[in-house]
């Protein structure tokens, strides 16, 4: 009979495990036996001057820092719990290029391809269209009304006190309401800052380059402070009980079919459907730049519309819904980190970034960030919703989009409130940034 340990497993069969957990481990998706001659490779080709200065060696070079990056900031205790991986990623190769510790071939290479290619207009239009269409409709119109009164009051009473306190403090109207309010609401880094930046840099006749590194340290900074309030707010709950739905919104519990929904949902995988999504995303983003060169609304601001409008008709097949979700997933999970890098890289000056962390723009985020909580809390409570479940999901507007999301609810032991947290970042984020663009357009 074959030796067996008290497991059950034949000793013949069982993995050494340190070699088992070698093999088994990712810097990022990458495999470490993968990643490890990839860098060898890349540093290889960087001191010897072969790197290619064209999208081969720049994805070369984005891959092999913007996953370890991720993957440094993902193991970093409470740094991971507030959106780590996605600050060291953007922030740290800025910080890289300015202290001359990443080659310059490198920078050339990433900064070029960065620049000369729109293939961070295609990681946006992916990114946005697939995420709304990938929202469960019922979800998207039920919880949207339920939620409407918090978030909408939260939302108004957050931008009076962020522009009140930003202006008391000397940073103005117009750079406290644009530049340090609207990001913090604007759903995060990809759907909110990004489109946000192109379309700033349109209407200004300035450059993204000039305009990413003012609005981006705003969403950071407003998601912690939303992450670190969260977990206030369940302590809260846990000392008044009758504050507390533990995860139910409303006292009535008629959100349960909501919850159920979005936890039965199956989705289909398909290649085709996801390259017809993709295709259909950038299409839809062509056409907004149609429409831009005729009205000057923002190519990104039209692209987002028209898929919320092709989602509230229900009229696109299921397949084609999924297909771009599919799509959009397989870009946050394949290219968010490698593009952040680049970002960082190419479009985000490190000397821009000191000059905005000040006291009064980290005091008048979070003024604007414990504002909106706070009204979302009252007002849930007089809407007869459990306050410390509104007041979180109200908090979810100020989160660095999905990653925000997941960090705020398990901050606060919430993650069932979920498909109210999409409502609240993405599609209120995409009001905020369509309404701050057409008042700086109307304005400027």
């Amino acid at each position: 009979m074959q030796a067996q340990q008290s497991s059950g497993v034949p000793l013949s069969l069982q993995p050494h495990s340190t070699l088992q957990k070698i093999l088994q481990f990712k810097v990022g998706i990458v495999p470490l036996f993968m990643y490890v001659p990839m860098l060898i490779l890349t540093y290889i080709l960087m001191l010897g001057g072969t790197l290619p200065k064209d999208m081969l060696g720049a994805i070369l070079i984005m891959v092999m820092f913007g996953f370890v990056l991720a993957e440094i900031g993902n193991r970093i205790p409470y740094f991971k719990n507030i959106g780590g991986s996605s600050i060291l990623a953007t922030f740290f190769p800025s910080y890289m290029v300015a202290h001359h510790l990443l080659p310059q071939i490198a920078t050339d290479t990433v900064t070029t391809f960065m620049k000369s290619t729109n293939f961070l207009y295609v990681y946006i239009s992916i990114l946005v269209v697939g995420s709304i269409l990938g929202m469960n409709r019922q979800i998207l119109i039920k919880a949207f009304l339920r939620m409407l009164v918090p978030l909408l009051a939260g939302t108004l009473v957050a931008m009076g006190v962020g522009v009140g306190v930003g202006s008391l403090l000397g940073l103005g109207v117009y750079k406290s309401f644009f530049y340090v309010v609207v990001p913090i609401m604007a759903g995060g880094v990809g759907e909110g800052a990004v489109p946000l930046s192109i379309s700033y840099a349109a209407i200004l006749k300035s450059t993204q380059d000039a305009q990413l590194p003012t609005v981006l340290p705003a969403v950071m900074l407003g998601s912690l402070s939303a992450i670190i309030l969260a977990g206030l707010l369940k302590k809260l709950g846990e000392r008044k009980p009758e504050w507390s739905g533990n995860g139910v919104l409303v006292k009535s519990g008629n959100d349960k079919e909501l919850l159920e929904a979005a936890a039965g949902e199956k989705r289909s995988i398909s290649l085709p459907h996801m390259a017809a999504g993709a295709a259909m995303a950038i299409a839809m983003y062509l056409f907004g730049g149609w429409i831009n060169k005729m009205t000057g609304l923002p190519a990104p601001i039209v692209m987002l519309f028209l898929a919320v409008l092709i989602k509230l008709t229900g009229k696109l097949p299921k397949d084609y819904e999924d297909g771009a979700f599919m799509s959009y997933r397989f870009f946050v999970t394949a290219v968010t980190f490698p593009l952040l890098m680049g970002v960082g890289v190419a479009m985000t000056p490190w000397s821009s970034l000191i000059a905005v962390l000040n006291p009064a723009y980290l005091i008048t985020i979070f003024c604007t960030v414990l504002a909106m909580i706070t009204t979302g809390f009252f007002v849930g409570k007089w809407m007869k919703m459990f306050p410390i479940e509104s007041a979180i999901v109200t908090a979810c507007h100020s989160g660095q989009g999905g990653t925000g999301d997941v960090a705020i609810l398990t901050a606060s032991d919430r993650l069932m409130l979920m498909p109210f947290a999409q409502v609240s970042t993405r599609i209120f984020g995409a009001i905020t940034v369509t309404t701050a663009v057409a008042l700086l357009s109307y304005f400027h």
